[in-house]
């Protein structure tokens, strides 16, 4: 119970900025930078989809408050892309907008959600916003459904809610194969658990197949897509949620409403027409993420990304005495900016995530050259 001078513990409990401790060394940098630690593209979004393309003269109201699920032209885009009804669809501030709205709408104080690990790295704080309890299952490596089920049942308690599942994964660019996400629904359904699928790298895959969430268990699955990746839109802060049914839904627009009412109508128009011809755009830029995600990764001598944009990397062998905290300094001396594994799931304090898609090819290039120097490669 927060009073005058304190805050809320759930906050306050709350890690800082996963650059904070750094911030005056990166602004230090003097020459060059290589900025790989923020998952944002170089690339600006398709002709005729940018802020500069629409006015007021061709869309008037533009300036306005649109509809607090969405503008209606989006909407009917986005459920004729997906094949649902407009009722099962929401535009949201972002994806994280969108994870916001599902723990606002499911998560009640106290409850736990499991979050497979390695993680996009500010679910676990909107968790804990929302006064729920982030409880991270440790999944890097593991290969077999039944893997994936002991993983989870060994974290599941009587106060667990939902699961969240992110692919292609952010951090390591892993696709979850069909049977390992079978296995997770039949673990959600036997424990009546919610399914939050954080699909906003779907578009940008290099080899297999993304298969969403959605297809496994559609009966209790919120898919969660965004145009900041696939689009190169980060900026709009454009994202939707498909829900299961539209009475689920209907909680969900609470959220949403009481979050941020509506997300930017200019950014919902730039992003129905995205979707009526971007497919050549989104074509261009997998194809140059595929050559810097493969060039990064043949470099470093680790696994080539299956979709994404980054790199996983351990640099436990690497460290000295300082941890991981002076290997990070260590990069920031030469220009290079990384995010550091911890932000990613508490397991990984030896890792380090390299966006290859932040800059433009030759920048990337040069930086994952700072970073092969810096692990003997």
């Amino acid at each position: 119970m927060p009073r005058f001078p304190e805050v809320s513990s759930s906050v306050e409990a709350m890690p800082a900025g996963v650059f904070s401790k750094v911030a005056h060394r990166i602004a230090a940098i003097e020459g060059e930078r290589y900025p790989l630690h923020v998952g944002d593209t170089w690339m600006e979004p398709a002709a005729g989809c940018r802020m500069e393309d629409f006015t007021v003269e061709k869309y008037p109201g533009m300036h306005t408050y649109t509809a607090p699920k969405g503008h209606p032209t989006l909407v009917e885009a986005i459920a004729s892309t997906r094949a649902v009804h407009p009722d099962r669809v929401i535009v949201t501030a972002g994806a994280t907008g969108a994870l916001g709205a599902l723990s606002c709408a499911l998560v009640s104080p106290g409850d736990e959600v499991l979050i497979l690990s390695p993680f996009w790295p500010l679910i676990r704080g909107i968790v804990q916003l929302h006064h729920g309890v982030a409880v991270e299952v440790p999944v890097l490596g593991l290969e077999s459904p039944e893997e994936m089920a002991a993983a989870i049942d060994a974290k599941i308690s009587d106060r667990t809610v939902a699961i969240y599942v992110n692919t292609p994964n952010n951090p390591t660019g892993r696709l979850i194969p069909r049977p390992v996400l079978e296995s997770i629904a039949e673990r959600a359904r036997v424990n009546n658990l919610w399914i939050w699928s954080d699909e906003v790298y779907e578009g940008i895959v290099f080899s297999g197949q993304a298969i969403s969430m959605s297809e496994v268990a559609p009966e209790q699955t919120f898919s969660v897509f965004s145009f900041s990746k696939t689009y190169g839109m980060a900026g709009n802060r454009c994202g939707y949620i498909v829900g299961p049914t539209a009475t689920a839904m209907r909680s969900v627009r609470k959220g949403t409403v009481h979050h941020f009412y509506s997300a930017c109508t200019a950014s919902q128009l730039a992003a129905a027409a995205v979707l009526r011809g971007g497919a050549d755009w989104l074509s261009q830029a997998v194809n140059s993420y595929r050559q810097s995600g493969f060039a990064a990764a043949d470099r470093l001598g680790v696994q080539r990304p299956d979709g994404g944009t980054f790199l996983f990397i351990d640099v436990g062998p690497y460290m000295d005495d300082r941890g991981l905290h002076g290997f990070l300094i260590d990069c920031i001396d030469r220009g290079l900016i990384l995010a550091p594994g911890s932000s990613c799931g508490a397991d990984y304090d030896q890792h380090v995530r390299v966006c290859f898609t932040s800059a433009p090819p030759d920048v990337v290039a040069r930086g994952v050259e700072v970073l092969a120097g810096l692990i003997g490669r």
